[in-house]
């Protein structure tokens, strides 16, 4: 890993402006060549209790902005909360499309479901493949490296609450709350929960003052109603 250092400088977003230094994770999958297997990016300075998002790469969500998943909602609702702390947090953005099967087999799956009304769980068994082969050792164990003992992790997913858990931190769960997009986005996130004991609160909205997300204790209020 990187002398974060060297990579410091200023991100604006939302027209505000936070410092932001960047790492890569790498791992030898084959034994013999080293991957990128994603990024870290650290903001102004966290510290423990600080906000973490563990975020698995979703070309279709978090660039094309796609109304099918909630993938790209959940990283655009973790950056307003980090924003909304000073700029204070980690994002750790893994190479892992298509829940780590790639993006060529989440188009199969997609198209799978399309042709016969299964789950994209459902679809990946279908055509034999795992449905779900993510790993989130490298993100705790960059955590670990970040010198972080403590973090509230943003996320509905227990197997990312379980990985950093595993690694020697103590873990506050903060759920994020999105409104789905679409019937197909609902859909998608019922699967979740169903499929991979996803929890998921009600949407709370956004602030009509500033348009912003709600914070932080404001969301695990909401959750926790």
């Amino acid at each position: 890993m990187e002398d974060l250092q060297l990579t410091e400088h200023s991100l604006s977003r939302k027209g505000r402006e936070m410092p932001v230094r960047v790492m890569e994770l790498r791992d030898k999958p084959d034994g013999t060549v080293e991957q990128i297997v994603g990024h870290v990016l650290v903001f102004g300075h966290p510290g423990d209790g600080c906000l973490v998002r563990i975020h698995s790469r979703c070309l279709y969500g978090d660039a094309l902005q796609s109304d099918d998943c909630d993938c790209g909602p959940e990283l655009e609702l973790a950056m307003d909360l980090i924003q909304d702390e000073n700029g204070q947090g980690v994002l750790i953005y893994l190479e892992q499309e298509g829940r780590g099967a790639g993006l060529i087999v989440k188009a199969m799956g997609l198209r799978t479901g399309e042709q016969t009304g299964a789950d994209t769980f459902d679809a990946y068994r279908m055509l034999g493949h795992p449905v779900d082969s993510r790993s989130y050792d490298h993100a705790a164990d960059a955590l670990t490296y970040l010198g972080l003992r403590s973090v509230r992790l943003m996320t509905n997913n227990p197997d990312k609450l379980q990985a950093v858990q595993d690694a020697g931190l103590d873990v506050q769960a903060v759920p994020l709350a999105t409104e789905p997009r679409s019937e197909r986005a609902a859909l998608y996130m019922e699967a979740k929960r169903r499929g991979a004991n996803h929890s998921y609160p009600e949407p709370c909205g956004r602030t009509a003052s500033t348009g912003r997300a709600p914070t932080v204790d404001a969301a695990l209020r909401h959750a926790n109603r």
